[in-house]
Protein backbone atom coordinates (compact mmCIF):
# COMPACT_ATOMS: atom_id res chain seq x y z
CA UNK A 1 0.00 0.00 0.00
CA UNK A 2 2.89 2.36 0.68
CA UNK A 3 4.28 1.88 -2.84
CA UNK A 4 0.87 2.18 -4.47
CA UNK A 5 0.19 5.43 -2.63
CA UNK A 6 3.23 7.08 -4.20
CA UNK A 7 2.58 8.56 -7.69
CA UNK A 8 6.22 8.01 -8.67
CA UNK A 9 6.06 4.35 -7.65
CA UNK A 10 2.84 3.85 -9.61
CA UNK A 11 4.42 5.35 -12.72
CA UNK A 12 7.47 3.13 -12.26
CA UNK A 13 5.33 0.01 -12.07
CA UNK A 14 3.26 0.97 -15.12
CA UNK A 15 6.33 1.77 -17.26
CA UNK A 16 8.24 -1.31 -16.12
CA UNK A 17 5.26 -3.59 -16.66
CA UNK A 18 4.65 -2.13 -20.11
CA UNK A 19 8.24 -2.59 -21.28
CA UNK A 20 8.36 -6.17 -19.95
CA UNK A 21 5.09 -7.09 -21.68
CA UNK A 22 6.38 -5.53 -24.88
CA UNK A 23 9.62 -7.49 -24.67
CA UNK A 24 7.64 -10.67 -24.05
CA UNK A 25 5.56 -10.08 -27.19
CA UNK A 26 8.70 -9.44 -29.25
CA UNK A 27 10.25 -12.61 -27.84
CA UNK A 28 7.21 -14.61 -28.92
CA UNK A 29 7.41 -13.14 -32.41
CA UNK A 30 11.12 -13.99 -32.66
CA UNK A 31 10.48 -17.53 -31.44
CA UNK A 32 7.64 -17.98 -33.89
CA UNK A 33 9.95 -17.30 -36.85
CA UNK A 34 13.05 -18.95 -35.34
CA UNK A 35 14.99 -15.68 -35.02
CA UNK A 36 17.15 -14.34 -32.17
CA UNK A 37 15.25 -11.89 -30.00
CA UNK A 38 18.22 -9.55 -29.44
CA UNK A 39 17.62 -7.25 -32.48
CA UNK A 40 13.96 -6.85 -31.53
CA UNK A 41 14.91 -5.95 -27.96
CA UNK A 42 17.29 -3.29 -29.31
CA UNK A 43 14.53 -1.85 -31.50
CA UNK A 44 12.20 -1.79 -28.48
CA UNK A 45 14.79 0.25 -26.60
CA UNK A 46 14.97 2.73 -29.47
CA UNK A 47 11.19 3.15 -29.48
CA UNK A 48 10.98 3.99 -25.76
CA UNK A 49 14.25 5.93 -25.42
CA UNK A 50 15.06 9.56 -26.01
CA UNK A 51 13.26 10.77 -29.14
CA UNK A 52 11.33 7.52 -29.42
CA UNK A 53 7.61 6.95 -29.80
CA UNK A 54 7.05 6.75 -26.03
CA UNK A 55 9.83 7.95 -23.76
CA UNK A 56 10.38 6.21 -20.45
CA UNK A 57 11.19 8.58 -17.61
CA UNK A 58 10.72 6.93 -14.23
CA UNK A 59 11.72 3.36 -15.13
CA UNK A 60 14.91 4.34 -16.97
CA UNK A 61 17.11 4.22 -13.86
CA UNK A 62 15.72 0.84 -12.82
CA UNK A 63 16.27 -0.60 -16.31
CA UNK A 64 19.85 0.71 -16.28
CA UNK A 65 20.62 -1.12 -13.03
CA UNK A 66 18.81 -4.21 -14.28
CA UNK A 67 20.92 -4.13 -17.45
CA UNK A 68 24.10 -4.29 -15.38
CA UNK A 69 22.73 -7.25 -13.42
CA UNK A 70 21.71 -8.88 -16.72
CA UNK A 71 25.18 -8.88 -18.23
CA UNK A 72 26.62 -10.13 -14.92
CA UNK A 73 24.18 -13.07 -14.85
CA UNK A 74 24.83 -13.85 -18.52
CA UNK A 75 28.55 -14.21 -17.86
CA UNK A 76 28.01 -16.07 -14.58
CA UNK A 77 25.88 -18.74 -16.30
CA UNK A 78 28.39 -18.96 -19.13
CA UNK A 79 31.20 -19.50 -16.63
CA UNK A 80 29.28 -22.41 -15.08
CA UNK A 81 29.76 -24.34 -18.32
CA UNK A 82 33.56 -24.50 -17.98
CA UNK A 83 36.22 -25.32 -15.42
CA UNK A 84 39.24 -23.28 -14.43
CA UNK A 85 41.71 -25.71 -15.96
CA UNK A 86 39.89 -25.56 -19.29
CA UNK A 87 39.98 -21.76 -19.29
CA UNK A 88 43.67 -21.50 -18.41
CA UNK A 89 44.56 -24.11 -21.03
CA UNK A 90 42.53 -22.25 -23.65
CA UNK A 91 44.19 -18.94 -22.74
CA UNK A 92 47.68 -20.44 -23.07
CA UNK A 93 46.99 -22.02 -26.43
CA UNK A 94 44.94 -19.15 -27.89
CA UNK A 95 47.19 -16.18 -27.15
CA UNK A 96 48.13 -15.75 -30.85
CA UNK A 97 44.44 -15.56 -31.69
CA UNK A 98 44.02 -12.66 -29.28
CA UNK A 99 46.85 -10.79 -31.00
CA UNK A 100 45.26 -11.34 -34.43
CA UNK A 101 41.94 -10.14 -33.02
CA UNK A 102 43.58 -6.94 -31.75
CA UNK A 103 45.32 -6.16 -35.06
CA UNK A 104 42.38 -6.94 -37.34
CA UNK A 105 39.65 -5.22 -35.34
CA UNK A 106 41.40 -2.24 -33.72
CA UNK A 107 42.89 -1.03 -37.00
CA UNK A 108 39.61 -0.25 -38.87
CA UNK A 109 38.36 2.00 -36.08
CA UNK A 110 41.72 3.72 -35.77
CA UNK A 111 41.89 4.45 -39.49
CA UNK A 112 38.24 5.58 -39.60
CA UNK A 113 38.79 8.01 -36.74
CA UNK A 114 41.83 9.44 -38.49
CA UNK A 115 39.91 9.70 -41.80
CA UNK A 116 37.01 11.50 -40.07
CA UNK A 117 39.42 14.02 -38.54
CA UNK A 118 38.75 13.14 -34.91
CA UNK A 119 42.35 13.51 -33.78
CA UNK A 120 44.53 11.01 -31.94
CA UNK A 121 42.23 10.59 -28.93
CA UNK A 122 39.11 10.18 -31.07
CA UNK A 123 40.81 7.68 -33.38
CA UNK A 124 42.00 5.61 -30.39
CA UNK A 125 38.51 5.65 -28.90
CA UNK A 126 36.92 4.48 -32.15
CA UNK A 127 39.56 1.77 -32.44
CA UNK A 128 38.60 0.48 -29.01
CA UNK A 129 34.93 0.51 -29.98
CA UNK A 130 35.52 -1.63 -33.09
CA UNK A 131 37.89 -3.94 -31.21
CA UNK A 132 35.94 -4.84 -28.08
CA UNK A 133 33.09 -7.36 -28.23
CA UNK A 134 29.99 -7.34 -26.07
CA UNK A 135 30.29 -10.10 -23.48
CA UNK A 136 26.55 -10.05 -22.85
CA UNK A 137 25.56 -10.39 -26.50
CA UNK A 138 28.06 -13.21 -27.08
CA UNK A 139 26.85 -15.11 -24.02
CA UNK A 140 23.20 -14.71 -25.06
CA UNK A 141 23.82 -15.81 -28.66
CA UNK A 142 25.80 -18.86 -27.56
CA UNK A 143 22.99 -19.89 -25.24
CA UNK A 144 20.21 -19.24 -27.78
CA UNK A 145 21.96 -21.31 -30.43
CA UNK A 146 22.87 -24.08 -27.97
CA UNK A 147 26.57 -23.75 -28.78
CA UNK A 148 28.00 -23.50 -25.26
CA UNK A 149 29.38 -27.04 -25.49
CA UNK A 150 30.84 -26.84 -29.01
CA UNK A 151 34.54 -27.25 -29.68
CA UNK A 152 34.85 -23.72 -31.03
CA UNK A 153 33.30 -22.07 -27.95
CA UNK A 154 36.46 -22.21 -25.74
CA UNK A 155 38.31 -20.38 -28.52
CA UNK A 156 35.63 -17.69 -28.54
CA UNK A 157 35.72 -17.34 -24.76
CA UNK A 158 39.50 -17.18 -24.60
CA UNK A 159 39.51 -14.35 -27.17
CA UNK A 160 36.80 -12.63 -25.14
CA UNK A 161 38.84 -12.85 -21.92
CA UNK A 162 41.93 -11.57 -23.75
CA UNK A 163 39.90 -8.60 -24.98
CA UNK A 164 38.90 -7.79 -21.40
CA UNK A 165 42.52 -8.06 -20.28
CA UNK A 166 43.46 -5.60 -23.04
CA UNK A 167 40.68 -3.31 -21.80
CA UNK A 168 42.35 -3.34 -18.38
CA UNK A 169 45.29 -1.57 -20.10
CA UNK A 170 43.20 0.46 -22.53
CA UNK A 171 40.62 2.14 -20.27
CA UNK A 172 43.02 3.70 -17.72
CA UNK A 173 45.27 4.77 -20.57
CA UNK A 174 42.43 6.51 -22.41
CA UNK A 175 41.22 8.11 -19.18
CA UNK A 176 44.68 9.56 -18.70
CA UNK A 177 44.80 10.88 -22.27
CA UNK A 178 41.35 12.48 -22.13
CA UNK A 179 41.30 13.77 -18.56
CA UNK A 180 45.00 14.05 -17.85
CA UNK A 181 46.91 12.74 -14.87
CA UNK A 182 50.19 11.49 -13.52
CA UNK A 183 51.69 8.73 -15.76
CA UNK A 184 52.76 6.82 -12.65
CA UNK A 185 49.18 6.81 -11.33
CA UNK A 186 47.92 5.52 -14.68
CA UNK A 187 50.56 2.79 -14.67
CA UNK A 188 49.57 1.80 -11.13
CA UNK A 189 45.88 1.57 -12.11
CA UNK A 190 46.76 -0.67 -15.05
CA UNK A 191 48.90 -2.92 -12.85
CA UNK A 192 46.12 -3.19 -10.25
CA UNK A 193 43.52 -4.11 -12.89
CA UNK A 194 45.67 -6.82 -14.45
CA UNK A 195 46.68 -8.18 -11.04
CA UNK A 196 43.03 -8.35 -9.99
CA UNK A 197 42.06 -10.44 -13.02
CA UNK A 198 45.04 -12.79 -12.60
CA UNK A 199 44.40 -13.18 -8.86
CA UNK A 200 40.71 -13.95 -9.42
CA UNK A 201 41.57 -16.53 -12.09
CA UNK A 202 44.12 -18.20 -9.80
CA UNK A 203 41.64 -18.29 -6.91
CA UNK A 204 38.95 -19.79 -9.16
CA UNK A 205 41.27 -22.56 -10.31
CA UNK A 206 42.95 -23.26 -6.98
CA UNK A 207 40.11 -22.88 -4.48
CA UNK A 208 37.01 -23.41 -6.62
CA UNK A 209 36.20 -26.85 -5.20
CA UNK A 210 36.55 -25.70 -1.60
CA UNK A 211 34.40 -22.64 -2.30
CA UNK A 212 31.67 -24.80 -3.83
CA UNK A 213 31.57 -27.08 -0.79
CA UNK A 214 31.27 -24.07 1.51
CA UNK A 215 28.47 -22.45 -0.50
CA UNK A 216 26.36 -25.58 -0.92
CA UNK A 217 23.09 -25.70 1.02
CA UNK A 218 19.81 -27.52 0.49
CA UNK A 219 17.80 -24.33 0.98
CA UNK A 220 17.08 -22.77 -2.42
CA UNK A 221 16.45 -19.37 -0.86
CA UNK A 222 19.75 -19.35 1.01
CA UNK A 223 21.69 -20.61 -1.99
CA UNK A 224 20.15 -18.01 -4.31
CA UNK A 225 20.94 -15.17 -1.91
CA UNK A 226 24.49 -16.46 -1.48
CA UNK A 227 25.18 -16.80 -5.21
CA UNK A 228 23.71 -13.41 -6.09
CA UNK A 229 25.50 -11.67 -3.25
CA UNK A 230 28.86 -13.24 -4.03
CA UNK A 231 28.59 -12.59 -7.77
CA UNK A 232 27.55 -8.96 -7.41
CA UNK A 233 30.27 -8.36 -4.80
CA UNK A 234 33.03 -9.81 -6.98
CA UNK A 235 31.72 -8.00 -10.08
CA UNK A 236 31.58 -4.69 -8.24
CA UNK A 237 35.07 -5.21 -6.79
CA UNK A 238 36.42 -5.97 -10.27
CA UNK A 239 34.79 -2.83 -11.65
CA UNK A 240 36.23 -0.78 -8.80
CA UNK A 241 39.71 -2.08 -9.63
CA UNK A 242 39.32 -0.95 -13.29
CA UNK A 243 38.70 -4.52 -14.46
CA UNK A 244 35.52 -5.74 -16.12
CA UNK A 245 32.54 -6.63 -13.95
CA UNK A 246 31.58 -9.22 -16.57
CA UNK A 247 34.96 -10.95 -16.22
CA UNK A 248 34.54 -11.00 -12.45
CA UNK A 249 31.15 -12.72 -12.79
CA UNK A 250 32.56 -15.13 -15.37
CA UNK A 251 35.35 -16.18 -12.99
CA UNK A 252 32.82 -16.77 -10.20
CA UNK A 253 31.01 -19.18 -12.53
CA UNK A 254 34.31 -20.86 -13.36
CA UNK A 255 34.97 -21.43 -9.63
CA UNK A 256 31.66 -23.21 -8.96
CA UNK A 257 31.41 -26.94 -9.51
CA UNK A 258 29.57 -30.02 -8.32
CA UNK A 259 26.06 -29.80 -6.81
CA UNK A 260 26.32 -26.02 -6.43
CA UNK A 261 26.87 -25.68 -10.17
CA UNK A 262 23.74 -27.66 -11.06
CA UNK A 263 21.55 -25.94 -8.47
CA UNK A 264 22.86 -22.52 -9.48
CA UNK A 265 21.92 -23.13 -13.10
CA UNK A 266 18.37 -24.08 -12.15
CA UNK A 267 17.91 -21.08 -9.87
CA UNK A 268 19.58 -18.38 -11.96
CA UNK A 269 18.40 -19.09 -15.51
CA UNK A 270 14.97 -17.39 -15.03
CA UNK A 271 16.64 -14.34 -13.46
CA UNK A 272 19.19 -14.24 -16.26
CA UNK A 273 16.51 -14.23 -18.94
CA UNK A 274 14.60 -11.42 -17.20
CA UNK A 275 17.54 -9.07 -16.66
CA UNK A 276 19.20 -9.95 -19.97
CA UNK A 277 16.13 -8.62 -21.81
CA UNK A 278 16.56 -5.35 -19.89
CA UNK A 279 20.24 -5.31 -20.83
CA UNK A 280 19.52 -5.41 -24.56
CA UNK A 281 16.63 -2.95 -24.31
CA UNK A 282 18.89 -0.51 -22.44
CA UNK A 283 21.22 -0.45 -25.45
CA UNK A 284 18.46 1.16 -27.46
CA UNK A 285 17.43 3.46 -24.61
CA UNK A 286 20.78 5.23 -24.78
CA UNK A 287 20.45 6.12 -28.49
CA UNK A 288 18.51 9.07 -29.82
CA UNK A 289 17.10 8.11 -33.26
CA UNK A 290 17.53 11.74 -34.39
CA UNK A 291 21.32 11.36 -34.14
CA UNK A 292 21.47 8.33 -36.43
CA UNK A 293 21.03 9.82 -39.94
CA UNK A 294 24.17 11.99 -39.68
CA UNK A 295 26.45 9.02 -38.96
CA UNK A 296 24.47 6.21 -40.57
CA UNK A 297 26.55 5.93 -43.75
CA UNK A 298 29.93 5.89 -41.97
CA UNK A 299 28.61 3.53 -39.30
CA UNK A 300 27.22 1.13 -41.93
CA UNK A 301 30.53 0.99 -43.80
CA UNK A 302 32.46 0.49 -40.58
CA UNK A 303 30.00 -2.20 -39.47
CA UNK A 304 30.50 -4.16 -42.69
CA UNK A 305 34.29 -3.92 -42.42
CA UNK A 306 34.46 -4.91 -38.75
CA UNK A 307 31.96 -7.73 -39.28
CA UNK A 308 34.29 -9.11 -41.95
CA UNK A 309 37.35 -8.75 -39.70
CA UNK A 310 35.57 -10.43 -36.77
CA UNK A 311 34.48 -13.33 -38.97
CA UNK A 312 38.01 -13.60 -40.38
CA UNK A 313 39.43 -13.66 -36.84
CA UNK A 314 37.09 -16.43 -35.76
CA UNK A 315 37.58 -18.44 -38.95
CA UNK A 316 41.37 -18.31 -38.77
CA UNK A 317 41.46 -19.01 -35.02
CA UNK A 318 39.11 -21.98 -35.32
CA UNK A 319 41.12 -23.36 -38.26
CA UNK A 320 44.37 -23.09 -36.28
CA UNK A 321 42.67 -24.87 -33.37
CA UNK A 322 41.83 -27.81 -35.63
CA UNK A 323 38.09 -27.16 -35.89
CA UNK A 324 36.27 -28.15 -39.07
CA UNK A 325 34.40 -25.92 -41.47
CA UNK A 326 31.04 -26.52 -39.76
CA UNK A 327 32.41 -25.25 -36.46
CA UNK A 328 34.12 -22.27 -38.08
CA UNK A 329 31.18 -20.99 -40.10
CA UNK A 330 28.19 -22.43 -38.28
CA UNK A 331 26.20 -25.46 -39.41
CA UNK A 332 22.63 -25.48 -40.66
CA UNK A 333 20.24 -25.41 -37.66
CA UNK A 334 18.77 -28.79 -38.61
CA UNK A 335 22.23 -30.41 -38.41
CA UNK A 336 23.57 -28.69 -35.30
CA UNK A 337 22.55 -31.41 -32.86
CA UNK A 338 24.04 -34.22 -34.94
CA UNK A 339 27.26 -32.27 -35.44
CA UNK A 340 27.53 -31.54 -31.75
CA UNK A 341 27.07 -35.19 -30.84
CA UNK A 342 29.82 -36.23 -33.26
CA UNK A 343 32.22 -33.61 -31.96
CA UNK A 344 31.46 -34.47 -28.31
CA UNK A 345 32.54 -38.10 -28.83
CA UNK A 346 35.98 -37.12 -27.69
CA UNK A 347 36.95 -40.06 -25.52
CA UNK A 348 37.17 -38.01 -22.32
CA UNK A 349 38.89 -34.92 -23.69
CA UNK A 350 35.88 -32.60 -23.71
CA UNK A 351 34.77 -30.55 -20.77
CA UNK A 352 33.62 -32.50 -17.72
CA UNK A 353 33.68 -35.78 -19.66
CA UNK A 354 36.16 -37.12 -17.11
CA UNK A 355 33.47 -36.72 -14.46
CA UNK A 356 30.95 -38.86 -16.31
CA UNK A 357 30.72 -42.53 -15.44
CA UNK A 358 31.28 -45.05 -18.16
CA UNK A 359 32.87 -42.75 -20.74
CA UNK A 360 31.16 -42.10 -24.07
CA UNK A 361 29.34 -38.83 -24.42
CA UNK A 362 29.89 -36.17 -21.78
CA UNK A 363 26.86 -35.20 -19.64
CA UNK A 364 26.17 -32.09 -21.71
CA UNK A 365 26.13 -34.05 -24.96
CA UNK A 366 23.86 -36.69 -23.44
CA UNK A 367 21.40 -34.01 -22.31
CA UNK A 368 21.42 -32.44 -25.77
CA UNK A 369 20.82 -35.80 -27.45
CA UNK A 370 17.93 -36.56 -25.09
CA UNK A 371 16.38 -33.14 -25.69
CA UNK A 372 16.84 -33.29 -29.46
CA UNK A 373 15.76 -36.90 -30.01
CA UNK A 374 13.46 -37.86 -27.14
CA UNK A 375 12.18 -41.40 -26.92
CA UNK A 376 8.55 -41.09 -27.97
CA UNK A 377 7.61 -44.56 -26.77
CA UNK A 378 5.45 -44.49 -23.60
CA UNK A 379 7.12 -45.90 -20.51
CA UNK A 380 6.41 -49.53 -19.79
CA UNK A 381 4.55 -49.84 -16.53
CA UNK A 382 5.52 -52.56 -14.13
CA UNK A 383 2.92 -55.36 -13.99
CA UNK A 384 2.57 -57.50 -10.92
CA UNK A 385 2.47 -61.27 -11.49
CA UNK A 386 -1.04 -62.54 -12.00
CA UNK A 387 -2.67 -64.77 -9.42
CA UNK A 388 -5.42 -67.36 -10.07
CA UNK A 389 -8.06 -65.08 -8.52
CA UNK A 390 -6.96 -62.20 -10.73
CA UNK A 391 -7.28 -64.39 -13.79
CA UNK A 392 -10.90 -65.19 -12.92
CA UNK A 393 -11.93 -61.56 -12.31
CA UNK A 394 -9.79 -59.81 -14.92
CA UNK A 395 -9.08 -61.64 -18.21
CA UNK A 396 -6.31 -59.18 -19.05
CA UNK A 397 -4.25 -60.48 -16.15
CA UNK A 398 -4.59 -64.13 -17.08
CA UNK A 399 -1.28 -65.99 -17.55
CA UNK A 400 0.06 -66.14 -21.07
CA UNK A 401 -0.92 -69.17 -23.19
CA UNK A 402 1.82 -71.68 -23.93
CA UNK A 403 3.53 -71.18 -27.27
CA UNK A 404 2.19 -73.13 -30.21
CA UNK A 405 4.62 -74.71 -32.62
CA UNK A 406 4.11 -75.68 -36.23
CA UNK A 407 5.51 -78.42 -38.36
CA UNK A 408 7.25 -77.89 -41.63
CA UNK A 409 3.94 -77.59 -43.43
CA UNK A 410 2.87 -74.67 -41.34
CA UNK A 411 0.16 -76.61 -39.41
CA UNK A 412 0.08 -75.90 -35.68
CA UNK A 413 1.12 -78.71 -33.40
CA UNK A 414 0.23 -79.01 -29.73
CA UNK A 415 2.66 -79.97 -27.03
CA UNK A 416 1.09 -83.47 -26.75
CA UNK A 417 1.39 -84.17 -30.46
CA UNK A 418 5.02 -83.10 -30.34
CA UNK A 419 5.76 -85.46 -27.48
CA UNK A 420 3.86 -88.27 -29.21
CA UNK A 421 5.73 -87.75 -32.44
CA UNK A 422 9.04 -87.85 -30.65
Amino acid sequence: MILAASPGAATLLVELGGILVGLAILGRIAGRFGLPAIPLYLVAGLLVGEGGVVELVTARGFIEQGAQIGVILLLLLLGLEYSGSELTGALRSNRPFGLIDLVLNFTPGLLAGWWLGWGVEGALLLGGITYISSSGIIAKVLDDLGNTGNRETPVVLSILVIEDLVMAFYLPLMAGLLIGGDPWVITLEIAIAVAAVITALFAAVRFGGRLSSILFTRSEETLLLTLMGLTLFVAGLAEHLQASAAVGAFLVGIALSGPVEHRARQLLIPLRDLFAAMFFAFFGLQIDPADLPAVLAAAAVLAVITAATKVATGWWSAARAGIGRAGRGGAHPARRVLDRDRRDRCGGRCRRAARSAGGGLCPVARRRRTAARPDRRPPVAAVEPATPSDALTDPRRAPARPPRHSDRGGRPRSIHSMSAGS
